[in-house]
């Protein structure tokens, strides 16, 4: 598996296609080539991984300002693998390729929401890359075509990968919240609503304990930065 920044409008439309493979999105979702061409002029990240000449996954970040701060960081939008390769750590590839962009150019936050009900993928950010999460944004895209959310608000947690440091190193877990099942509209709202009032008091998530298809997220102190 070889994993490189993409090239040509060729590629960029091989990306586009593999949107409605792994996500099943309607037309007036995707994300057409001429995103991925922006994205790649302004300083954002397009890469794909391949098997051979076969894409086999992608990834896709724009660059950011925080608007407080003026700190920049990047947005990674979309990160998706085909199901011949899922389990065979293509994600985790794309992701290291991402940082290691990022950290040659000075860049140390990455950030990307994430379906808080998505046990696999809250282990993986939180646990496998070290992410955190100090925020809950209900229903952050409105309604969507994608077959991942059904009718349910597109409720999701902003994931903060500070790449430069280990921010997990000797964090006391302070907090424990279990992942509701199955997803609801009331289990989201619950879980939203309890979440949002751990963050208010100053923790954030840290990690989480996986258990099949479902979880407990961890909590801990947070300093702001």
């Amino acid at each position: 598996m070889n994993v490189r920044a993409l090239s040509g409008h060729e590629e960029f439309a091989e990306a586009v296609r593999l949107q409605k493979i792994i996500w099943g999105f309607d037309d007036l979702e995707l994300l057409p080539v001429r995103f991925f061409v922006v994205a790649s002029r302004i300083g954002g990240q397009t890469f794909g991984a391949f098997d051979g000449s076969r894409m086999a996954g992608f990834l896709l970040a724009i660059p950011g300002t925080k608007k407080d701060s003026g700190m920049p960081y990047l947005h990674s939008h979309m990160l998706g693998v085909l199901s011949d390769y899922r389990n065979a750590g293509v994600g985790r590839m794309l992701k290291l390729a991402q940082r290691e962009d990022a950290l040659a150019r000075g860049i140390s936050l990455i950030e990307w929401s994430f379906d808080p009900f998505d046990a696999k993928n809250a282990y993986f950010n939180l646990d496998r890359l070290g992410a955190i999460v100090r925020n809950y944004v209900p229903n952050m895209y409105g309604a969507r075509t994608s077959m991942l959310d059904g009718d349910l608000p597109t409720d999701r947690c902003i994931a903060e990968w500070w790449i430069a440091e280990d921010v997990h190193a000797k964090t006391p877990i302070a907090a424990r919240v279990p992942l509701p099942s199955p997803k609801t509209l009331e289990s989201q709202e619950a879980l939203g609503r309890e979440l949002q009032q751990h963050f208010d008091a100053g923790l954030a998530v840290t990690g989480f304990e996986r258990s099949g298809e479902t979880g407990t997220y961890l909590l801990s102190p947070w300093l702001s930065k």
